[in-house]
């Protein structure tokens, strides 16, 4: 089976909502030229330091307790309100 077929068979399966919240999505998507632009970025192949991993695993720890700033804060914290 195509990746068309297997698109069309799942459009086929989904509600009215789903298909317009899907569509919306792939519009926009399309039509942007940030999203565009990553996706056809090169992949970072570059090796991380000691230093990055374990600061991204901490960071990944403190998301998963919660610990997370939203949004809105973040734009208080640099001044983007």
């Amino acid at each position: 089976m195509t990746t068309k077929e297997r698109l069309y068979r799942f459009v086929d399966e989904l509600s009215e909502q789903e298909a317009a919240a899907t569509l919306l999505v792939a519009e926009r998507r399309r039509n942007d030229p940030m999203l565009q632009a990553l996706a056809e970025a090169p992949i970072d192949d570059e090796p991380s330091s000691p230093e990055e991993d374990r600061s991204a695993r901490e960071a990944m720890h403190a998301y998963r307790r919660g610990e997370g700033i939203g949004p809105d804060e973040l734009k208080r914290d640099l001044g983007l309100d």
